[in-house]
């Protein structure tokens, strides 16, 4: 003989409301007289989020912009962003002299790949010892413009950044909050 179904029980049945699953009432009850309603607001949203859906994006884009994106968001390509829009035309010596902390591998790495993606111009001047020099392209400078936003973003929100860095720097274990009651340790 089969078992009956038991009914599931709510876990708060003080929070059970009619609009709330209850053991006699389950969710997908359509006799409430507000289903129907709820369905066409359903169906509109959904119908207003399709309208607004760009079309597929070509995947050849999405790795550009994740590409960009991954190298942009290095910090050492910033910083020569910086730099180069501060000082319009720069030696290799002086982006190093500039940019503190940075080696000069990894500056020769990041100019490099700048210069490849079109964000930098490179010149070599024919002289002994050849002298190079490296300029912000069209391109790199409108990048540096819409990063722009993030320092402004930053500057703006700096107090409020080092406030919540605080708060959490605070709790015994980050994420979980002080307990109310001290605990008394044997000496």
């Amino acid at each position: 003989m089969p078992t009956p179904r038991k009914t599931p029980t709510p876990i708060n049945a003080s929070r059970a409301t009619p609009d709330r699953a209850t053991p006699d009432r389950a969710i997908s009850d359509r006799s409430t007289p507000d289903f129907a309603a709820r369905r066409r607001t359903a169906e509109q949203l959904f119908a207003d989020l399709a309208a607004h859906v760009p079309p597929e994006s070509d995947p050849a884009i999405d790795r550009l912009v994740t590409e960009i994106i991954s190298r942009v968001a290095d910090k050492w390509t910033m910083l020569v962003i910086e730099a180069l829009t501060e000082h319009p035309e720069l030696r290799f010596t002086r982006i190093h002299e500039l940019i503190e902390g940075i080696s000069q591998r990894m500056l020769t790495k990041t100019l490099r790949q700048m210069e490849r993606d079109g964000l930098v111009s490179r010149t070599v001047h024919p002289t002994i010892p050849p002298r190079v020099d490296y300029r912000l392209t069209p391109l790199g400078t409108s990048l540096g413009a819409a990063f722009c936003g993030v320092w402004m973003w930053a500057e703006k929100n700096h107090d409020a950044i080092t406030a919540a860095r605080a708060r959490f720097d605070r709790t015994p274990y980050p994420g979980i909050p002080r307990p109310r009651v001290e605990v008394f340790r044997r000496t």
